[in-house]
């Protein structure tokens, strides 16, 4: 199983080894977490066979991985790998099967849906007692994330703040503490030591944090049940796709889940008006005006 980030092959390993522990088989995981000691011992075992089935990054793509019996290979979040990467892939496919998965594929892999060169089938129900998120875009403003975040602390959840720029994430975090002083709050960027942003993940997964001030890095496919109301600044500077992404790693459980894209409010960055445009009677100038469920 080929998945984009570290994070995530922890995560997958931790479902697959629940989902399997009743059976006979044998699972390892590979990323820059393991030590090359260990990575050593996982490409010998999936050489040997002894190895059943193995969850890893890039590391899986390296020319001297060497599979014994390859019978099924499945990429998660796909369109995060590349044109070199799926070539890397076909020197395994041609007697593999391969199960590719994305919430948002890139029109390269629609194409080929479209043109009968690859089956594709959409996943429309949701989970049993899954509700969709509320989204809501408007103007920044303190008192609205400030109310966010207490009443996502109120019902014992979490909250993910998107912030994506490195050099001001330290700003942004000890704001966040002056307006929400009894929230316990981290940072997470992946330009922060591979073993400190794993403890940090680690940490926010198991509760000991309640707001995850970070980049958008959480966007490939990122589950935290508890992380139920995402904050999002400057969401104007952010692609759709990201955007579809980031707003997918809450409401993964029962709890309503809340998106809030934000964007500077006029006084602050005034928004230019073309060709002597003005906003009839009718249309709404309010943010409130524009949210959407």
């Amino acid at each position: 199983m080929l998945v984009p980030t570290t994070l995530l092959v922890t995560q997958h390993f931790s479902t697959f080894a629940e989902r399997m522990s009743g059976f006979p088989v044998v699972l390892k995981q590979l990323s820059r977490f393991q030590s090359d000691k260990e990575a050593r011992e996982v490409m010998e075992g999936v050489a040997e066979g002894s190895i059943d089935i193995v969850i890893g990054t890039h590391r899986l793509l390296n020319p001297d991985m060497r599979f014994k019996d390859l019978g099924l290979i499945i990429v998660d979040e796909e369109q995060r790998f590349g044109v070199e990467h799926k070539e890397q892939m076909k020197r395994l496919r041609t007697s593999v099967d391969v199960l590719a998965m994305s919430a948002t594929p890139i029109p390269r892999t629609l194409e080929m849906a479209i043109t009968g060169i690859r089956e594709m089938s959409t996943i429309t129900t949701p989970p049993e007692e899954r509700h969709p998120v509320l989204t809501y875009v408007g103007a920044y403003e303190d008192r609205q994330v400030v109310a966010a975040i207490r009443r996502e602390l109120l019902r014992d959840g979490q909250v993910f703040y998107i912030h994506n720029r490195v050099n001001s994430i330290e700003r942004a975090a000890a704001r966040l503490k002056e307006l929400v002083p009894e929230a316990r709050i981290a940072t997470a960027h992946g330009q922060m030591n591979e073993k400190q942003l794993e403890q940090v993940m680690l940490d926010f997964w198991e509760k000991r944090f309640d707001v995850l001030v970070c980049t958008t890095l959480v966007e490939s496919g990122l589950d935290v049940s508890n992380a139920n109301t995402m904050l999002i600044e400057r969401a104007d500077t952010l692609g759709l796709s990201q955007l579809h992404q980031l707003r997918g790693r809450v409401g993964r459980s029962r709890e309503r889940a809340y998106a809030y894209f934000l964007y500077p409010g006029r006084s602050r960055s005034p928004r230019p008006r073309t060709n002597g445009w003005r906003p009839s009677p009718s249309t709404p100038t309010s943010a409130a005006a524009w949210r959407s469920p």
